[in-house]
């Protein structure tokens, strides 16, 4: 089993995002940043795979700009055989959208014939959650969104617990598939440094999306992006009565 898995760059989770002044979006330049906390998730539950006999072969696939390469290496260096980073300049990263990126894993799938797709269910940036969802559709594989547990079953489907809001919802897919990982799918490995030494010699191709047909053109516009609004300090109230006449000041309660 051949198992691919999205990864991408993202300004680090712990770091505080900024407004751009004119507000035409985030403030990136000389910020850190890092692999998408749901792609480390994918990524580790496919290293899992690989290290249970189960997958042959786990490549990681980026769409970005050039530095979108450290994250790649960082995904080698956690336990991908194999990189490729299909390359865009920082201008055409700004507009990619999901539907881009799900049309060119379509294309790199039907060429170079992957049995498995993970992918993180969601990038903390745009908070999209749909490239997983559009790749099944473009394949016409089935999908198995949000795991919190995958399991073999047989040679030819896979077991995938979904979390839901009643409780656990259990499905068995047919690979080929697509998945997307939840939070509690597993917990991510750190790459140790003679893994990142060792992943220095292993092999990084680089792509363009005209290699594969596709055309980075928008399908959306952003208008403003603006800080969300400050939240008022909360005040005391003596007693259930005075709160209930707070709550209807307000108009929480008629």
């Amino acid at each position: 089993m051949r198992v691919l898995v999205g990864v991408k760059r993202v300004i680090d989770y712990a770091v505080k995002v900024r407004v751009k002044a004119d507000k035409t979006g985030v403030v990136k330049d000389n910020v850190k940043h890092s692999m998408n906390p749901f792609d480390e998730i994918a990524l580790e539950e496919a290293v899992r795979l690989k290290e249970k006999k189960i997958a042959k072969e786990v490549v990681a696939v980026s769409c970005g700009p050039t530095a979108s390469q450290e994250t790649l290496r960082t995904a080698l260096a956690m336990g991908a055989d194999k990189a490729i980073h299909v390359e865009v300049d920082a201008a055409t990263a700004e507009k990619m959208e999901p539907i881009h990126v799900a049309k060119i894993l379509a294309k790199l799938i039907e060429k170079e014939k992957f049995d498995l797709v993970i992918l993180g269910k969601q990038a903390i940036d745009d908070d999209a959650n749909q490239t997983g969802q559009m790749l099944a559709g473009f394949l016409d594989w089935p999908q198995a969104m949000f795991a919190s547990k995958i399991e073999p079953d047989g040679s030819t489907h896979l077991k995938v617990t979904r979390e839901i809001d009643g409780g656990l919802d259990t499905i068995k897919v047919k690979l080929p598939a697509v998945i997307s990982a939840d939070l509690r799918l597993n917990e991510p490995r750190y790459a140790t440094l003679p893994n990142i030494m060792k992943a220095k010699k292993k092999p990084l191709e680089k792509k363009t999306p005209a290699d594969f047909g596709v055309e980075i053109k928008p399908q959306t516009e952003t208008v403003e992006v603006s800080d969300p609004p400050v939240r008022q300090a909360g005040i005391m109230v003596d007693d259930v009565q005075s709160l209930v006449s707070k709550l209807r000041e307000k108009g929480a309660i008629p």
